[in-house]
């Protein structure tokens, strides 16, 4: 527990960047805790549905029915 406390930030480094997949913290010889890295979103493609998605072209035109609707006319 004292070497993991005085070398806490390069245990936390070693395992972000993966050089540990994980360390194993004792207390007298047994296990008391695990650190491991965070489950990271995976990175997002942007364009990836390019071409596969359309708007109509009247898509914010006003509709009559519905402004009636909440004018109450």
């Amino acid at each position: 527990m004292h070497e993991a406390k005085s070398t806490l930030s390069a245990l936390v480094r070693d395992v972000s960047t993966g050089v540990e997949p994980e360390v194993l913290i004792c207390i007298a010889g047994r296990a008391a805790a695990r650190l491991v890295p965070v489950d990271r979103a995976p990175k997002r493609a942007l364009g990836v549905d390019r071409g596969l998605i359309s708007i109509a072209p009247d898509f914010d035109a006003i509709n009559l029915d519905i402004t009636r609707l909440f004018e109450g006319v």
